[in-house]
């Protein structure tokens, strides 16, 4: 199982895109049920939402999750 954070450097200049990308890639060799528990958590503690998932010709599957990307202003005062 592979994880894959998706960070473009222009969107993030941009700030265009107000999402996070993350693709799981899970082999057919796998297990479906390591890869489900896997999804859950990442929904579950880091807010992902489930936005894709395919499943290619040869059994891999990808999923692909997104969540909103949080604009953090800093509240020091520099004098």
């Amino acid at each position: 199982m592979r994880e894959t954070p998706i960070v473009s450097s222009i969107d993030a200049l941009t700030r265009k895109n107000a999402w996070e990308y993350l693709v799981i890639t899970v082999a057919p060799d796998d297990s479906l049920a390591a890869a489900r528990q896997r999804l859950v958590e990442h929904a579950e503690y880091g807010h992902w939402e489930l936005q894709r998932s395919l499943l290619y010709r040869g059994g891999t599957r990808r999923f692909w999750l997104r969540r909103k990307a949080m604009k953090v202003e800093s509240t020091l005062l520099v004098v």
